[in-house]
């Protein structure tokens, strides 16, 4: 079957480029040609002729080899940009340990104007971050913006699943009942805090599957810490693009969770009631467990407004 004129035409196309890209050694392989086939023909040819087209196959020759050495020191540094850009991604996250953490958490805190955190129950985030936010907040009369996600307390089996995840590596006084407790507390905080600071804005996330490690998201950086203390953070600056990498990823873990809406929430005392929990919780459709008793929905009301920095040495 013969060609198609569009086939010969794209052959042809295709074989004057890769004569462009190899003109080195095409002009060198011509002349070549030329001059061995004079020769065969036993065609009388001046020294000189003969002299001129060995010098230029020798330049042909030459210009292919620094053609070629150009290509290769181009290879050479786009392959040295992407080791720059691969160690400059790796120096972008910060190894944190110690006191260093609570540093770097002092200072993500000082002019935020947002903060999001994932985590497992958020006792850190209950003893700490909330009420120093929301203090940084009412100092500089600005409005604060907070998302929170952390395991559903209704959910027995999440529960389960991250009490046992803490007793595994040596975490002690680990229960289902106290995770739903520490879990509650937080929905407590987090709508009483709302309830005395109007230019706070506050979202809660319920989500069915247990964390291993903790993440605050501020306006300066992502900070990423394990229940640990004695195991290595991670600090990450903003403008990173790993900032931005878990900034969609947070934001599509809130989306896969259950979101609580705040607005229903029943007006909470200074000194919240059993009662006045109770119907919070009711209200945002996360009632207590029937076996919980007044004194059980009273350590709720102590981890959600007196918790105890869990970090403090």
């Amino acid at each position: 079957m013969s060609s198609t004129p569009q086939g010969a035409g794209h052959r042809l196309e295709n074989a004057i480029a890769w004569a462009l890209r190899n003109v080195d050694g095409v002009v060198a392989i011509g002349v070549a040609l030329v001059v061995g086939a004079m020769d065969v023909l036993n065609q009388n040819m001046d020294d000189n002729i003969v002299s001129g087209a060995t010098l230029l196959v020798l330049a042909a020759l030459v210009y292919g080899s620094l053609t070629e050495r150009r290509r290769r020191m181009a290879d050479l540094r786009a392959a040295t940009a992407g080791t720059s850009r691969a160690i400059e991604d790796l120096a972008m996250v910060r190894a944190l340990s110690g006191a260093e953490v609570a540093l770097a958490h002092e200072r993500a805190r000082r002019a935020t104007t947002r903060w999001v955190f994932k985590g497992g129950t958020g006792t850190y985030l209950r003893a700490v971050t909330l009420p120093e936010c929301v203090l940084e907040a009412q100092r500089q009369r600005r409005s604060l913006s907070m998302k929170i996600d952390i395991i559903n307390p209704a959910d027995d089996h999440v529960c389960a699943a991250y009490a046992r995840f803490r007793s595994t590596f040596g975490f002690t006084e680990w229960t289902v009942e106290r995770t739903r407790k520490e879990a509650y507390a937080t929905v407590v905080a987090a709508c009483w805090h709302r309830q005395r600071l109007d230019t706070l804005e506050i979202d809660v996330h319920l989500s069915s599957v247990a964390p291993t490690l903790r993440f605050d998201l501020s306006d300066t950086c992502l900070i990423i810490t394990q229940d640990d203390p004695s195991r290595v953070s991670l600090y990450v600056e903003r403008d990173r693009p790993l900032y931005d990498y878990y900034v969609t990823e947070l934001h599509q873990s809130r989306e896969q969770a259950v979101k609580l809406d705040l607005r229903e929430a029943v007006p909470l005392a200074d000194e919240p009631t059993v009662d006045e929990v109770g119907r919070l919780l009711d209200r945002l459709g996360l009632p207590l467990p029937p076996s919980f008793t007044d004194r059980d929905v009273g350590d709720i009301i102590d981890k959600a407004l007196r918790a105890e920095n869990p970090y403090r040495r």
